[in-house]
């Protein structure tokens, strides 16, 4: 059992990696707590966020080839050139090549969003804190297929010390400061063209 207490260690740009485990096309048929729409955007967005505080990005998929399809387009065209690894284990750490291919990032902080959430981004991360590394999953770039799966998943991985936040939460973790050169792609990344139209205003009150 985890320390009820933890102290903070904030996500930076140097200590997270960021892990996109089986956002397939075939799978997201099946996901009920979020629209397809919904989940789309927050993927994409999480991705090209993480893309542009420069953190290391790992995609795998499961069994791409036989039962649950391709990574789904949008994200494919967000990450372009970025390898897919696909693997037949159930747990992605299971898998030695998408296993080396994070702790080669050499990040002790590892960002999981998935489909489906109790499994595919569950396993993972708690394999992850067994490993002595700190976890998060991106609870809302993550899906699954019921009320109850959902439930029961988060509460798994409470309980075994993972991190749960939402990915817009992660990502302004690790920008830190607004006045950083990376900030106005972040949250154009994650799609708030309000804090765009906010800025101008400031700067039109300045004048």
């Amino acid at each position: 059992m985890p320390d009820a207490i933890r102290p903070y260690t904030p996500l930076t740009s140097e200590n997270a990696a960021l892990v996109l485990v089986d956002h397939q096309v075939g799978l997201m048929t099946g996901v009920r707590d979020y629209s397809t729409g919904e989940l789309k955007h927050n993927v994409v967005a999480l991705a090209k966020a993480a893309k542009a505080l420069h953190l290391p990005i790992i995609v795998t998929t499961t069994a791409r080839d036989s039962m649950w399809g391709p990574t789904f387009p949008e994200l494919v065209e967000a990450l372009p050139d970025m390898p897919i690894i696909d693997r037949s284990s159930v747990n992605a750490f299971d898998d030695p090549t998408v296993a080396q291919a994070i702790l080669a990032t050499g990040r002790t902080k590892l960002i999981f969003a998935s489909i489906s959430l109790e499994v595919c981004a569950a396993f993972p991360a708690m394999t992850a804190i067994g490993k002595g590394l700190d976890a998060y999953v991106a609870v809302d770039a993550s899906g699954t297929f019921s009320e109850t799966k959902r439930q029961v998943g988060l509460l798994r991985m409470q309980q075994a010390g993972v991190i749960l936040s939402d990915y817009a939460t992660l990502m302004v973790e690790i920008l830190k400061d607004n006045g950083r050169a990376e900030a106005a792609a972040v949250y154009a990344a994650m799609d708030m063209p309000w804090a765009k139209l906010v800025g101008q205003i400031a700067q039109a009150y300045a004048r």
